[in-house]
């Protein structure tokens, strides 16, 4: 099978290994792997901060780049929800309707194409360490991203997985909400990384590197002694 890869902006520019674990995870089970060199974005920050029309752009020049009958992998959950939650507001009814259809239908987050699509929940990645999933809003809530990326990792040799206790609120991320409202995003990450703490884990691993790159901030800031691992970079350990 060949697949096409969608790379957040985010994750881009500032955490390129990420996407490169990815498709060497793909390719580890089994994918080819074409990357378009021209895409960009999905329109998400403009979309969310009130720029429909800049969010429209952005949206169409990502549909005519994935025109195929080929999944479309991404390791950004948020990024994903955009193109299968929103782009019904964005494009429903208009000259693009079953342009977006076509992409909506393909796009896919990363550990849910390999458990719900690939079948496969056991990569051969192997990590020493004690671990806590933390489920990306978007991706819980929106997509029902919740089992597939837990079988994956319960599938990591030397890997111990715990769960947080009250593992229910936002890590303060939230894409332009952390930036808005600075003062209640520390706080949100604060206590999330308390309950990271209580639970024993070294590492924090989730499907989306906007929640780990704004729980690092504090972690940095505080100095406190954990680390933050996209799934894509757990499964490429080892490899």
């Amino acid at each position: 099978m060949i697949v096409d890869i969608f790379i957040p902006c985010y994750i881009d520019q500032y955490y390129p290994e990420t996407a490169s674990n990815m498709v060497k995870v793909l390719e580890k089970i089994g994918c080819g792997v074409n990357y378009n060199t021209e895409q960009t974005c999905c329109g998400l920050p403009a979309f969310h901060n009130g720029y429909r029309d800049h969010c429209k752009d952005v949206g169409e020049k990502l549909i005519f780049e994935f025109q195929n009958d080929r999944y479309i992998v991404s390791p950004g959950a948020s990024c994903v929800n955009m193109v299968k939650n929103y782009y019904p507001e964005v494009f429903h009814n208009s000259s693009l309707h079953n342009e977006y259809k076509q992409v909506q239908k393909y796009f896919f987050e990363f550990s849910d194409f390999l458990v719900n699509i690939m079948h496969v929940n056991d990569v051969g990645a192997r990590l020493v360490a004690k671990a806590t999933f933390l489920d990306n809003c978007s991706a819980l809530r929106e997509c029902g991203i919740h089992e597939s990326p837990r079988l994956l990792l319960n599938k990591v040799k030397g890997l111990k997985l715990v769960e947080m206790k009250d593992d229910d609120t936002c890590c303060g991320w939230g894409g332009s909400f952390a930036s808005r409202y600075e003062d209640i995003a520390v706080k949100l990450a604060e206590k999330k990384v308390d309950q990271v703490l209580k639970s024993g884990a070294e590492i924090i691993i989730s499907t989306d590197t906007g929640c780990l790159m704004h729980l690092e901030g504090y972690i940095s800031k505080n100095n406190i002694p954990l680390k933050v691992m996209h799934l894509a970079d757990v499964l490429a350990s080892g490899l």
